[in-house]
C-alpha cells in the first residue's frame, strides 16, 4: 500500500481536493511539477510561499520548520475567533518525506489585499499611504486591546485592503504572536511598538536600496509616525469621562467617537462617583454582520449594519443604567428586552404616520436616535426620546 506524500490536517471537505498537491517536494520547487499554481500581487516573506488555485478559490502554502505551521495555525485559528483582522487559517500539511523537517500552513488568500510594496511604489496609490500607517496603528490596539502581543509587527507582514477610501490593515504572519489574559501590559506594548519601528524602518529600506521609493517620502518618520498614530488611537480609546446625571447623551457622543475610529463597544461600565459618574467603555473589533446578527438575536429586529450598531450602542446604554440602578450586573438580554419596551416601541408607535409611507421603521428609529443626540447637546442635558419625536415630526418631517 502506497504511503500519503502527506498528513493533511483539513477540513473534510477539502482533504480530497489538496490530496492532488506534490506535498512530497519542496515548495519551492512546485513550479514545474503543480499546474495549479497562480501568480498573485505579494509582499516579501522569509519562507517560501505558493499560491494556488483549488476548484475557484485561492489559497496560499507557506513551508516552515517542522512544527512551526501547527503552532501558526492555531495562533490564526484564535484570532479569527476574536474577531482580529487577520489572514483566515484553513490548515496545515506534514509531508511524509523529509524525515520529519518541514511543515507547511495552507491559509485562505485575502481577496482584493495590497501588499505594502505596492503603495509605496504605484503612484496610483500615492492617496493611501496616510491611511496605511493609520490601519498598522489600527491593528497594532486591536492586537493590545485584548492581550495580543505580534512580536513581529512589519510591513511585510501585513496586508492591505481598500475600504470605502481608506486602508484595514491584516496580521499576515502569526509565528511569533504571544496571547496574554486582558489588555498587554505597557512593557509589553512598548516592546511590540519597538520591534515594529525597527521593522518598518527595515522594509522602508529594502525599498530605497532598490531605488523603488516614490521622491519626498519620509523615509525616517515613518515608523515613528505609526507609534505616534497608535499612542493617540490607544489613549482615544481608553480614556474614560465623567459625566452627571443629566448629561446621559455624552454616552452616546462617546460611542460615536469610538465608532469613527473602527471599534465597536460591547460593555459601557459606570462607576458611581461624588461629582458625577466615570463611564468607561470595553471595544472589541467586530466583522460586517456583527450588530445585525446580535439585534436580531436579542430583539426579532431586522436591520442594515449600521443602523443595528446604533440600536446595539443604545442597548449598551441601557444595561450599563440597569446594572447602576440595581447595583448587579445586568445580561444584555434583559436590557435589550427593556430598551424595546420602554424606547423602540414606544417611539414606532409615535412614528407610525411615517413608517406608513417610508416602510423603514430601522431607519426612522435611527434618525430619532441622531436628532434626540443634537437637540440634547444643543439643551446640555438629556430631552429623552418622546421630546426627540416631537420635534422630529414637527420641524423635521412635518405631516
Amino acid at each position: 500500500m502506497n504511503q500519503e506524500p502527506a498528513n493533511l490536517f483539513l477540513p473534510p471537505e477539502l482533504q480530497q481536493v489538496f490530496r492532488g498537491l506534490p506535498w512530497d517536494m519542496c515548495l519551492n520547487d512546485w513550479t514545474e511539477h503543480c499546474q495549479n499554481l497562480v501568480q498573485v500581487d505579494r509582499g516579501l516573506s522569509r519562507h517560501p510561499v505558493k499560491f494556488v488555485n483549488i476548484a475557484g478559490d485561492i489559497f496560499a502554502i507557506k513551508e516552515m520548520p517542522s512544527g512551526l505551521a501547527e503552532k501558526e495555525y492555531t495562533h490564526l485559528f484564535v484570532l479569527q475567533e476574536m474577531r482580529l483582522p487577520a489572514v483566515s487559517p484553513v490548515g496545515y500539511a506534514v509531508p511524509n518525506s523529509g524525515a520529519g523537517e518541514r511543515s507547511l500552513l495552507i491559509t485562505r488568500y485575502l481577496d482584493r489585499s495590497l501588499p505594502y510594496r505596492s503603495l509605496f511604489i504605484s503612484r496610483s496609490l500615492s492617496s493611501y499611504r496616510n491611511h496605511l500607517l493609520d490601519a498598522m496603528a489600527g491593528l497594532l490596539v486591536q492586537l493590545h486591546l485584548v492581550g495580543v502581543f505580534w512580536g513581529d509587527c512589519s510591513l511585510s507582514n501585513t496586508l492591505f485592503r481598500r475600504d470605502a477610501g481608506t486602508l484595514q490593515a491584516y496580521l499576515v504572519d502569526a509565528e511569533t504572536v504571544e496571547r496574554n489574559p486582558g489588555p498587554l501590559s505597557p512593557t509589553l506594548r512598548h516592546h511590540d511598538l519597538q520591534i515594529m519601528e525597527e521593522n518598518v524602518a527595515g522594509d522602508l529600506m529594502d525599498l530605497s536600496a532598490q531605488d523603488l521609493l516614490m521622491d519626498g517620502l519620509p523615509l525616517d518618520d515613518t515608523s515613528s509616525s505609526i507609534r505616534v498614530r497608535y499612542q493617540n488611537l490607544w489613549e482615544q480609546i481608553n480614556k474614560q469621562i465623567i459625566i452627571h446625571p443629566n448629561e446621559k447623551f455624552r454616552i452616546h457622543e462617546r460611542i460615536q467617537a469610538i465608532n469613527s475610529l473602527g471599534f465597536s463597544v460591547s460593555e459601557v461600565i459606570v462607576e458611581p462617583l461624588e461629582n458625577g459618574d466615570k463611564i468607561s467603555f470595553e471595544v472589541v473589533v467586530t466583522d460586517r454582520n456583527f450588530h445585525r446578527d446580535q439585534l436580531l438575536g436579542l430583539t426579532g429586529i431586522e436591520a442594515e449594519e449600521m443602523q443595528a450598531r446604533l440600536m446595539m450602542n443604545e442597548i449598551q446604554e441601557v444595561k450599563a443604567n440597569l446594572s447602576q440602578a440595581y447595583n448587579r450586573s445586568t445580561p444584555v438580554s434583559l436590557a435589550a428586552y427593556n430598551w424595546l419596551l420602554d424606547f423602540y416601541q414606544p417611539a414606532i408607535t409615535q412614528l407610525e404616520p411615517l413608517i406608513a409611507s417610508s416602510g423603514d421603521p430601522a431607519e426612522l428609529y435611527c434618525q430619532i436616535l441622531e436628532h434626540k443626540w443634537y437637540l440634547s447637546e444643543a439643551a446640555q442635558h438629556d430631552v429623552g426620546h418622546r421630546a426627540a419625536v416631537e420635534d422630529y415630526l414637527q420641524n423635521i418631517h412635518p405631516a
